[in-house]
């Protein structure tokens, strides 16, 4: 399946109370690999953006005028979008922005044209509870170099987007390697897969000594849950049992 990984720009925060989208931005993946089939789009929202807004994103008003509208380039992103699984970071924000947009033009919400949506904010929190998980936050976190990004770009961002994706879902396909073959394009039915469940992989146990630095750890946890660590329960469930 196809990945898009999007992201917008808009004139403030409230779609429902008249904030448009001023830029689109796109980034293909295939394979879990970039494409260059990217798409991007300044949009002229008929409107101007809050002050706070352009403190974000820097995009002036006087710059949108000549833009086209998101009616003129509906059609080229329903038709980009068509049947992909869209990831967005805040994907309610995003997607209440579109389907707003979608629906002025009588058109119908953005999930009856994608295969999926899936929300990277929504994984991070999973993966990161009670950290901070802006995409600022998770590029550092998962070594993403953003130093070029001192303003919010949506083409941009959709690009760190696409990396920090990469790296939270690294795990999914740990059975399988991408090997590189000399001579041979980069596209991906040129790249063969390297089916690592083949091998026999050896068992390392942990000594004594490691075992007992884990107790220890574990110890700690109980006490500062004061007693209500999960696995403390569980034990004590199934030794009444027994």
């Amino acid at each position: 399946m196809r990945q898009i990984v999007l992201d917008t720009e808009t004139t403030g925060l409230s779609a429902a109370n008249g904030d448009r989208i001023i830029e689109i931005g796109c980034v293909e993946l295939v394979a879990r690999k970039l494409t260059g089939n990217n798409k991007h789009f300044y949009l002229n929202p008929e409107r101007d953006s809050h002050e706070d807004a352009l403190k974000v994103h820097g995009i002036s008003n006087e710059f949108l005028k000549d833009k086209p509208k998101f009616s003129a380039v509906a059609k080229e992103l329903l038709d980009y979008l068509q049947d992909a699984e869209i990831i967005i970071h805040n994907a309610p924000f995003d997607v209440g922005f579109l389907n707003k947009e979608l629906e002025l033009l009588g058109r119908a919400p953005i999930e009856q044209c994608v295969a999926k949506v899936t929300d990277t904010l929504m994984m991070a929190k999973e993966m990161f509870p009670g950290k901070r998980n802006s995409l600022d936050a998770l590029c550092g976190r998962l070594e993403v170099d953003n130093s070029g990004r001192t303003l919010h770009g949506a083409l941009l961002d959709a690009e760190l987007l696409a990396d920090v994706y990469i790296n939270l879902t690294r795990g999914q396909n740990s059975l399988m390697m991408d090997v590189d073959v000399p001579g041979k394009d980069s596209a991906e039915d040129n790249v063969p897969l390297l089916d690592l469940s083949v091998f026999d992989l050896p068992v390392l146990v942990a000594n004594e000594l490691e075992t007992g630095e884990h107790e220890k750890v574990l110890t700690g946890l109980d006490k500062a849950s004061k007693g209500k660590t999960v696995w403390r329960i569980e034990n004590s469930g199934a030794e009444k049992i027994h």
